[in-house]
């Protein structure tokens, strides 16, 4: 089931990566709000999580972004299916 259709969607925004610059990342989100990106300091002090946003930004990728707090989410917008028997 995609996030669209659930009510948890109202606090995610997505955003397009516009820079990654340790320790500062900056997105744009769909309406065109510029996003400084909070990082945790275990993001802070993994390499590679910095290289893995370095490819997002690189492929032009949209990521899922707390509303709120302007943190990466762990998840995406997909949320477990019921189970088919």
């Amino acid at each position: 089931m995609i996030l669209d259709y659930d009510k948890k969607m109202c606090n995610i925004i997505t955003a397009q990566l516009v820079s990654v610059t340790y320790p500062q990342i900056v997105a744009k989100a769909e309406n065109g709000e510029v996003l400084t990106i909070k990082t945790s300091e275990k993001q802070r002090e993994d390499p590679l999580f910095w290289a893995a946003l370095k490819n997002i930004l690189s492929a032009g990728l949209w990521i899922p972004v707390g509303r709120h707090f302007h943190q990466l989410l762990s998840f995406d917008w997909m949320v477990p299916g019921a189970a088919t028997v």
